[in-house]
């Protein structure tokens, strides 16, 4: 669409300086506030954009896409997770769909060294003593957390993120330990001085530590289901950075509480929002709102990759960060 001024619509509030250069290059449509869009919202931006600008939050499904007529022509995902949008259908109705790979890397990897210490050396319990003005002063006995550094870590998914939480593990003098898809070439796994794992329930029964670090798809939902989750040592913690469902959350749920797994820190969940109460009781449980990717650095860094995919597009060109079927 070279030379055309597009229409595009915001479905979330952005950062401002991205705002201000979405609104500078296109003609955008930009929220007021900052709640989801209904569904019904949702396909109605759909029909009067050329340009959709969706996140996490927006689930545009085939029968959504069903809706969308012929004027939308890219859905340039704010995220570089797309499993909230069913990229086949929207390919084969000729709409492309683009995402944001690698920009919240650092910003994920670093959320999950944070998960890892707070649930072996207990800060969030310590917190809890200070903030009720319950601490009565130093004890040899008091808050025992367990010694991070020469810990097994077994990393599920060694993509970008995998690897910085790696280096990031290696730093602190963990044992890095990984499961992939693919095994890495030689000379990373050299750098890294990470083990590979060819069978997954191996890794899991051997490691201290495992952080989940691979996409939501349908071969990797429920991939530490309730017999695998049984597999880990009951001194182990499992940290989750990624995506809630490739948990078994209730079988999760009922391991901690029965002891059989020493603690987790979550920063997502299986049913979004809907979190297992009975997870907010145990206090060898760490929860976060989803914020591991939540840096302004992260967010304008996406929203600069946005803008280059939409820029592109509009120039007559391949988005740089094209997301294709066989990608997922």
């Amino acid at each position: 669409m070279p030379g055309q001024r597009l229409s595009v619509v915001v479905t979330r509030r952005l950062p401002e300086a991205v705002e201000t250069r979405m609104t500078e290059l296109f003609d955008v449509e930009l929220r007021e506030d900052d709640r989801p869009l209904s569904r019904e919202e949702l396909g109605a931006a759909m029909r009067r954009a050329d340009v959709l600008v969706p996140t996490i939050t927006d689930t545009i499904d085939q029968a959504l896409l069903s809706q969308a007529g012929d004027k939308l022509k890219l859905i340039a995902n704010f995220g570089a997770g797309v499993d909230h949008i069913d990229v086949q259908t929207a390919r084969q109705r000729g709409i492309l769909v683009s995402n944001t790979p690698g920009a919240v890397t650092e910003d994920t990897a670093d959320m999950t060294l944070a998960l890892i210490l707070a649930v072996t050396r207990r800060i969030p319990e310590g917190l809890a003593i200070m903030q009720a003005g319950a601490w009565t002063g130093w004890a040899p006995t008091a808050l025992l957390g367990g010694r991070v550094g020469g810990r097994r870590l077994g990393i599920l998914g060694m993509g970008r993120i995998g690897q910085a939480v790696a280096r990031r593990a290696k730093a602190f003098g963990m044992q890095i330990h990984y499961h992939n898809r693919k095994r890495l070439r030689p000379e990373i796994e050299t750098e890294l001085e990470a083990t590979y794992w060819e069978s997954l329930d191996q890794m899991v029964s051997r490691m201290d530590v495992i952080s989940i670090n691979c996409p939501h798809t349908p071969s990797t939902f429920h991939l530490m289901n309730a017999r695998r989750l049984k597999l880990m040592k009951p001194s182990a913690v499992i940290v989750n950075t990624s995506r809630g469902e490739v948990i078994d959350e209730n079988a999760l749920t009922r391991m901690l509480r029965s002891g059989e797994i020493a603690g987790a820190g979550l920063d997502v969940f299986e049913r979004g929002v809907e979190i297992n109460p009975r997870l907010r009781e145990m206090s060898n449980v760490v929860l976060l709102p989803h914020m591991g990717s939540a840096t302004l650095e992260g967010r304008i860094e996406q929203g600069e990759k946005v803008i280059i995919n939409i820029k592109t597009f509009a120039d007559g060109h391949r988005p740089p960060d094209l997301v294709v079927p066989a990608m997922l």
